[in-house]
């Protein structure tokens, strides 16, 4: 039998990975500018100036500094 919380949680899709440019550090949080110009603040190592990849409120890493396509539908 499955722990109910866990079987909760399942429930819910995870946070969708996010690239974007950093403008700001203070610390450990970083503010990150997003393709569509949202900005997010989160925790992590960057400097300004670096395209990380941000989960939720975590920086995952840096992002390669390629061209960005954004496709509406």
């Amino acid at each position: 039998m499955p722990n109910p919380l866990s079987a909760f949680k399942a429930l819910f899709p995870d946070p969708p990975l996010l690239v974007g440019d950093v403008v700001l550090v203070d610390g450990q949080m970083v503010r990150v500018e997003l393709p569509d110009g949202a900005m997010i603040t989160a925790r992590g190592d960057a400097s300004v100036g670096q395209r990380v990849f941000v989960r939720g409120d975590l920086v995952e890493g840096l992002a390669p500094t390629l061209t960005v396509v954004t496709i509406e539908v």
